[in-house]
């Protein structure tokens, strides 16, 4: 993973892929799914680009393990973030996969169906309690049962707006929006108001804003996709409507989180997703803005906001399975996922853990401030993205979406052609 504060605590937005044909045989085999023996044995433990920044954290955690459990020695692997999917796929194919590996959920995806990431709702169904549900289940595998990694740390934001745009356009900027339904109203209102010199939105919707309208992203057995059904195309046509009318800014189709931005911070834009860093860019650079700066969550009609999730797996067929599946909850403890958390800004998946002080309690600065907002709503979150859902297929839904909202296609149509185009891609696996 990138070593940056601010890349660290987005490298669960990274999506990247691991082709099934990718993962084969991985050796000789000989592992158990047992985990209730004695913990011992030598295991090896992966990071994604980690050691730079957190070497002491690492070494002074196995140490502890090594500690607590004698006869266990574990050697810690840090790779590089560049070709880390890459690196997994190899090491998968030659049988020298680690026992303990760093993955984000589209990469357990593909070692779960080639039956090489250990199913821990049967070799560690104990320590599922300990976790929130949303987090627990974010390693799941659509037409698969079973959960394939220890949630490890955790990530959101809040939304940011403008009070003071809110203000103008008639709307109470102690309410901003919380629904899609309102969000929409409230968009087309500022429109209207400001006549379309100001839009409320930046960026077309993910699939993220799918699942967070309600819509049903894939068929049960995990085979297709399904956000073309009659919600995806109603959501779909709102963004169009608000596209038409400019409550959605007109350069929406090519917006980078880095553009999308620099509109907020301009007050082209009335809403943006953020972090603490943006509050102390605001602050220095646009100190109005920052004045009548607001902080919400994110749009839902679901009643729970999108998480984005790093993991620990096992790999199933690791020599040494209770030290392996030990080690894995050990790094992904209640007490170690609050110590990391307090090093850089991330959030623990462990149950309670959010209830900390240091997620509840304000003190004045803007790093607090941002922190207990992503945290409050963390609580009930959801991994809305897919753990199949591609790079790629990200790339064809986006582009349907522009020639929807441009007129090119009905939403219907493009929908269809989205769901076709990932499904294409999700049997090419």
């Amino acid at each position: 993973m990138p070593t940056s504060r601010r890349a660290l605590a987005a490298a669960a937005f990274l999506s990247l892929v691991l082709p099934l044909s990718a993962c084969g045989s991985g050796g000789d085999g000989g592992g158990s799914t047992d985990a209730s023996g004695k913990v011992e044995g030598d295991i090896t433990f992966q990071t994604w680009n980690l050691r730079a920044n957190f070497k002491s954290y690492f070494e002074g955690l196995i140490a502890d393990f090594e500690k607590k459990y004698p006869g266990t020695h574990v050697k810690w692997i840090d790779q590089p973030a560049e070709g880390y999917p890459d690196k997994i796929s190899a090491d998968a194919a030659g049988g020298t996969l680690p026992d303990v590996v760093n993955v984000s959920p589209d990469l357990v995806a593909p070692l779960a169906k080639a039956g090489m990431a250990l199913d821990l709702d049967k070799a560690a169904s104990t320590y599922r309690s300990e976790y929130l549900a949303g987090a627990w289940a974010g390693h799941q595998v659509p037409g698969m049962s079973g959960t394939y990694a220890f949630p490890w740390y955790l990530n959101t934001g809040p939304l940011f707006y403008n009070k003071s745009l809110f203000e103008k356009a008639g709307l109470d900027p102690a309410k901003p929006p919380k629904t899609y339904a309102e969000l929409f109203a409230d968009a087309l209102q500022m429109a209207k108001k400001s006549d379309g010199t100001i839009a409320t939105l930046a960026n077309v919707p993910t699939i993220e804003d799918f699942g967070r309208y309600g819509v049903r992203l894939m068929n049960k057995e995990g085979t297709g996709f399904a956000f073309n059904d009659a919600k995806g195309v109603e959501l779909l046509t709102r963004y169009k409507e608000l596209y038409d009318a400019k409550a959605l800014d007109p350069q929406a189709l090519t917006a980078t989180p880095e553009s999308s931005g620099k509109k907020f911070l301009t007050g082209a834009v009335a809403m943006n997703p953020g972090s603490a860093l943006d509050l102390d860019n605001f602050k220095k650079n646009a100190p109005s803005l920052y004045r009548n700066i607001g902080i919400t969550d994110q749009i839902t009609s679901t009643g729970h906001v999108n998480m984005y999730v790093m993991g620990v797996m096992v790999n199933s067929r690791t020599r040494h399975t209770p030290a392996a599946v030990a080690f894995a909850h050990f790094v992904t403890d209640a007490h170690h996922q609050m110590t990391f958390a307090k090093k850089v800004a991330i959030f623990p998946s462990t149950a309670g853990s959010l209830n900390d002080p240091y997620f509840t309690k304000q003190d004045g600065t803007d790093e607090t401030r941002v922190r207990i907002a992503a945290a409050r709503s963390l609580k009930t979150a959801v991994n809305y993205t897919p753990v199949l859902f591609s790079d790629q297929m990200k790339t064809a839904l986006r582009n349907e979406v522009a020639k929807a909202l441009q007129g090119k296609e009905s939403p219907k149509q493009a929908l269809d052609n989205a769901v076709n185009a990932a499904d294409r891609l999700l049997q090419q696996g």
